[in-house]
């Protein structure tokens, strides 16, 4: 359908709908009350930030991702569906999938929203994926009721599109992960709504790096017992002299009964390292990242720190992992295949304990009969034992037996005494 007609379903402003417009987050974005800017990019430039983001992303995308179908046994992988090598190893001509999903979830942890085109051929199934900026995608509704995207380029980000300016997308043609939001249709800006939080972390930044550039001296006045003639004069020659770090311990000589007088408060009475860690850990808060994971290692311990990495995968990174296998099932898979495949994310490695934690429950699970040699291999990373050696044999100890049979060798021997012989 054209652009024409796509405007004509638009045409009607007289009904509820639902919208969301990618310059609408200026209204969250913008001057925090420290005064600092804060968006995507600026907010990025903290190192808690871009930390936790790339903590996120990278976890994210060296997940394995593959293709599995229904079967009568459980599941199997399917190496063969047309899905499989986008999916897994080339989203698109110019990016892998590490590359795809990274960059993705970044826009998911930064915006709130990750969206990218799809590329179909006649058939509907899916030929690649582009990632889509969520600051030019408007989310609409038409009339009718359906979902359409609205992306405004205005740059070469995607060479899909042979014009500039708003380009319609309907809902099959556009991947969207939304991330947590208050109607459903898109996600609000982690960013955004903690603005005041980033931008306290970047005036603490800023003032550490003006009050080093100060020479690690705070602010003060010259006194002089006069009335000077061009007090500038004074300021300047001064700043020249004894401002900035390469001027820092050098002797000031003051002359005609002039005084220096402190008026800044040092950082150590300002408590300023504690704040600085203070706001470490409120944007580790943010994105739910165990702080020892961005560097603090305060309260980890030998004891403890794998422990706080299970955590994380489990609540932290576990529902990131479901928004992506649901909305790409929602988007990638054609309606006839949603019944019988669907994608997952494997985060099975990221479980696995230490080496002597593993071996043991591997080895109480084999003695246990819900584990073959080769179920274990398989975890493992190793090439299983052929058939034929016993890779698939199921074994349990033979000392343990059902209840209601203890005693039955023991009755059975004893019918045996009482027979005639």
């Amino acid at each position: 359908m054209g652009i024409r007609s796509l405007m004509g379903i638009r045409g009607a402003r007289d009904k509820p709908r639902n919208s969301y417009a990618g310059s609408a987050l200026f209204f969250l974005f913008g001057r925090s009350t420290s005064g600092k800017p804060v968006n995507e990019r600026t907010a990025m430039q903290t190192t808690a930030v871009y930390s936790c983001v790339r903590i996120l992303a990278e976890a994210v995308a060296s997940l394995p991702l593959h293709i599995y179908q229904y079967t009568d046994k459980g599941k199997e992988r399917v190496a063969d569906h047309p899905l499989y090598p986008i999916l897994h190893d080339e989203p698109n001509e110019e990016m892998t999938s590490f590359v795809f999903r990274e960059t993705l979830m970044s826009h998911l942890l930064i915006w709130g929203n990750a969206y990218a085109q799809i590329i179909r051929d006649g058939a509907g199934r899916v030929l690649g994926l582009y990632p889509l900026l969520p600051n030019k995608m408007k989310v609409d509704r038409a009339d009718n009721g359906e979902i359409i995207f609205i992306y405004s380029r205005d740059s070469e980000e995607n060479l899909n599109f042979s014009t500039y300016g708003q380009i319609y997308l309907w809902r099959q043609d556009a991947l969207h992960i939304p991330g947590l939001g208050f109607d459903g249709l898109v996600g609000y800006s982690p960013i955004a709504m903690a603005k005041n939080a980033v931008g306290m972390t970047q005036a603490c930044e800023e003032y550490g790096a003006s009050f080093f550039a100060n020479g690690a001296n705070p602010g003060g006045v010259l006194e002089h017992p006069g009335v000077l003639k061009d007090p500038g004069k004074v300021r300047e020659s001064w700043n020249a002299v004894y401002r900035g770090t390469n001027n820092a311990h050098k002797i000031a000589v003051l002359e005609e009964g002039m005084k220096y007088q402190q008026i800044g408060i040092p950082p150590e009475e300002a408590q300023f390292l504690e704040t600085r860690k203070f706001q470490i850990n409120e944007i580790a808060r943010l994105y739910r990242i165990p702080p020892h994971m961005v560097g603090d290692l305060e309260k980890s311990s030998f004891s403890n720190i794998e422990q706080q990495s299970l955590e994380f995968v489990k609540y932290t990174l576990n529902p990131w992992v479901i928004r992506w296998e649901q909305s790409l099932q929602k988007a990638l898979l054609l309606p006839e295949e949603k019944k019988e495949y669907f994608i997952k994310l494997n985060v099975d490695g990221l479980l696995r304990g230490d080496y002597q934690s593993r071996m043991t429950g591997y080895a109480t699970a084999r003695q246990n009969g819900w584990m073959s040699a080769n179920d274990i291999r398989e975890l493992e990373d190793l090439n299983p034992i052929p058939e034929e050696e016993g890779g698939n044999l199921y074994l349990i100890n033979g000392n343990m037996t059902k209840l209601k049979d203890a005693g039955l060798f023991a009755r059975n021997d004893t019918e045996k005494e009482e027979e005639p012989t």
